[in-house]
């Protein structure tokens, strides 16, 4: 922390910030220099961690610009949403239908600032405090019923929060609460972090060494298997092209060969519940 570092009440800025962290790594400006401290360490062990958080933020746009114009989604339920940045789910959305809902979900206080001054003059997207370890709370808030209609499609959109819930806190669980919760239409889009193992062998030893990082410094992080993040799914129809690392799910261009590498860290994916 330095010396001119001024945050707003209620934020702490002596211990870092997973959103913050985020927020560094996709070129925002809401972050301190204890968060900047331990992306900088991230970066020395990957140092495409920013590309990454770059594809993520990418992958977001198409992913919701799908959901919006090709599958007819009209409400959007975002989990773990993170601080706002150029280009948000509730913009992408209102540029198919400015009538499209959306409700944020976060419990980072920073999140929590910046987020309703964002929305502040917004009528069809709010931010509710509220932790994805307890999704039946996030499902029953007065918030949430009040803007989203549980009877009709959904967009869920679990996008880099997963993988900052434990083992022991029961993911596979969790996903499934809010799952079962959806009506038939509805589809989950998923950012997880990703061990490629076998797959990619060099890349794997790296991701350990950012697990261990994570865990000692925010105190979550787990890279899981392509097998492991598939049941997030549960029985969903998975969209074309799958479960895939983020730069090839429907990309607006041609990717480089020489920058698909860059992506073994993190897999993306959609899918929908039939009827």
């Amino acid at each position: 922390m330095t010396a001119d570092e001024v945050a707003p009440e209620g934020v702490d800025i002596s211990t870092p910030s997973v959103a913050r962290v985020y927020d560094f790594m996709v070129g925002g400006k809401d972050h301190f220099a204890i968060d900047r401290m331990v992306a900088q360490r991230a970066l020395e062990i990957m140092p495409d961690a920013q590309e990454a958080g770059r594809a993520c933020r990418a992958f977001l746009r198409r992913a919701v610009r799908y959901l919006a114009a090709d599958a007819g989604v009209r409400q959007f339920l975002d989990i773990g949403s993170g601080l706002p940045t150029e280009t948000n789910v509730h913009q992408v959305a209102h540029d198919v239908d400015p009538a499209a809902k959306v409700v944020y979900v976060d419990n980072d206080p920073t999140v929590l600032v910046h987020g309703r001054a964002l929305l502040a003059d917004d009528s069809t997207s709010t931010l509710i405090e509220a932790d994805v370890r307890s999704p039946q709370t996030i499902l029953e808030h007065p918030v949430v019923r009040e803007h989203l209609d549980l009877g009709e499609p959904i967009g869920l959109l679990l996008f880099s929060i997963l993988h900052h819930v434990n083992d022991d806190e029961d993911p596979a669980g969790i996903a499934a609460t809010l799952r079962d919760a959806l009506a038939p239409g509805s589809h989950l889009a998923i950012i997880h972090f990703w061990d490629p193992a076998e797959e990619h062998p060099e890349t794997s030893a790296k991701v350990r060494d950012a697990e261990r990082l994570f865990n000692e410094t925010l105190g979550t992080g787990r890279w899981r298997s392509r097998q492991e993040i598939t049941t997030f799914f549960g029985d969903f129809e998975m969209v074309s092209p799958g479960l895939v690392p983020l730069a090839e799910w429907r990309p607006d261009t041609e990717i480089p060969a020489e920058q698909k590498e860059s992506y073994h860290t993190m897999l993306g994916g959609v899918a929908r519940k039939s009827a």
